[in-house]
Formats: structure tokens, C-alpha cells, sequence
């Protein structure tokens, strides 16, 4: 069986915006994004000690060969980046394109995404990347478990948990309640530097250069701005007339 694991590289710390470009700026640190990190794990625990192969793709700068590097020491067999100047300024629907041309190639079994990423928080990639593969998906999964082939999916939902089952292939995108990541030991860190890494060009996942980067992307940053500033405020200190100070300040509001 073999298993893509979809994963992101993520900037650290909090996020800063390019008023140049209107874009995140990517420059600094960056790390695996934490919900990506489940579904390694994810796809590590389903593969077990069986025959199959767990592959972790990403699209991004030469940078996110780091974080693709912590999946392989974490025990992925191999690692696909897609990193071309041309993918810059990709919204959602240009890195579905980009991403599903990459994944055809893998004719995975079972394609695992994070529920979301911290630069964004879209969570709707996977729903985009599964209909340009024409798959069954199932989100916010809390269980996975593959049975000759079929998966079935235990799903959070704001009312309880929904169980779905479907047939592979399938795309399957896990929250991060699903388990604990491993850390990667000594011996996976210096494992991974021996790992089949490949770097793939725009072209090489057959997605045409006006459907990728700013061109083929559906959605445009027209302005940035600063929040508006906060009305009146008043501080209040923590000392003992702070109950009371509080009650008045109600009061004079005349919110009690």
C-alpha cells in the first residue's frame, strides 16, 4: 500500500505580511506544520511494519526540503518538493492544480492531509486537491483505519462523531486529536540524509505555467491595511481598589 502524505511548510513565530508583493513573507524559520505532523504519523502507524511506502510531497521554496526532511527522520520512505520560482504567489486553486499533478504521478492508495495549516487555516485544501483528483474525501478525522480496500474514518463533528466508510482511493484529511507525533530519533535524523529525495520543476508535474503562480491563481490582494484603532480604553491596575474600579467603570457604562 502506498500512502502521500501532503505537508507544508510553515513559518515560525508569528506571521508577517510583505507590503511589497502583499504576500506572507516566507524569509525567516520555517517548520512542519504541526497538523501535517498527525498525518505522518497517521500514515507511519496505518503502514506499520507491513510492505508499503509512505511518500510526504510538498510545494514550496527550496526551505521546505526541512520540514520534509523531519517527516523522512520521522520514518517516511521518501519526499517529492515541487519548488519552482514560478509556483510564487499560488493561491488555493493554483496549488491544487500544482499539488494533484504532483500526486497523479504517486497514484497513491491513500493521500493524508492536515486538517489545516497555521499560515493560513484554510482548511479546505484537501477538498480541492481531492476533486481535481475526481476521490472521496473524509475531514476531521479522529480515527482511520484501512481494511483491504477500503477506509473507514471515525469524524469529529460539533455534535459527536460521524463514522464513514469508502473505498480507496481516497483523500482523507486528520485533525490533530487523532494522535501524538513521534520525535525523530538520532538514528531517524541520520537515516533520513539517506533517503530517496526528489525535486520536481512546475513542469514536471504537467500543470501548464499560465495555471500556476500569480497567473493561474483566482484571487488577488488588492490593499493592506491596519486594523482600526480601539475606542477609549482604560487600564486598570491589579491592586486592591481593582474590584471596585471595575464596578464603577459598569456602572458608568451602565452595563450593571
Amino acid at each position: 500500500m502506498k500512502i502521500a502524505v501532503c505537508v507544508k511548510h510553515v513559518p515560525e513565530g508569528h506571521g508577517r505580511i510583505d507590503p511589497a508583493s502583499k504576500r506572507l513573507d516566507r524569509s525567516g524559520e520555517g517548520a512542519l506544520n504541526h497538523f501535517d505532523a498527525n498525518a505522518v504519523e497517521e500514515a507511519l502507524r496505518i503502514k506499520g511494519d507491513g510492505d508499503g511506502e509512505v511518500v510526504v510531497v510538498s510545494m514550496g521554496p527550496e526551505k521546505a526540503a526541512d520540514s520534509l526532511r523531519k517527516a523522512l527522520a520521522m520514518g517516511a520512505d521518501r519526499a517529492v518538493l515541487v519548488s519552482d520560482a514560478a509556483l510564487a504567489g499560488s493561491d488555493l486553486v493554483a496549488t491544487s492544480k500544482v499539488l494533484a499533478g504532483a500526486l497523479a504521478s504517486e497514484e497513491a492508495d491513500l493521500v493524508l492531509f492536515g486538517q489545516q495549516a497555521s499560515d493560513a487555516d484554510g482548511a479546505v485544501l484537501w477538498a480541492a486537491v481531492a476533486e481535481r483528483l475526481r476521490r472521496p474525501v473524509v475531514s476531521q478525522a479522529a480515527e482511520v483505519t484501512v481494511t483491504g480496500d477500503t477506509v473507514r474514518v471515525k469524524r469529529q463533528t460539533e455534535f459527536g462523531y460521524d463514522v464513514i466508510e469508502t473505498r480507496l482511493p481516497a483523500v482523507v484529511a486528520v485533525s490533530d486529536a487523532i494522535n501524538e507525533p513521534r520525535y525523530p530519533s538520532l538514528k531517524g535524523i541520520m537515516g533520513a540524509k539517506k533517503k530517496p529525495f526528489e525535486t520536481l520543476t512546475l513542469a514536471d508535474t504537467g500543470v501548464d505555467a499560465a495555471d500556476a503562480g500569480e497567473a493561474g491563481s483566482k484571487t488577488e490582494v488588492l490593499a493592506l491595511g491596519s486594523p482600526p484603532a480601539r475606542g477609549d480604553s482604560r487600564k486598570i491596575e491589579g491592586d486592591a481598589n481593582a474590584p471596585q474600579a471595575i464596578v464603577d467603570f459598569l456602572a458608568e457604562k451602565r452595563l450593571v
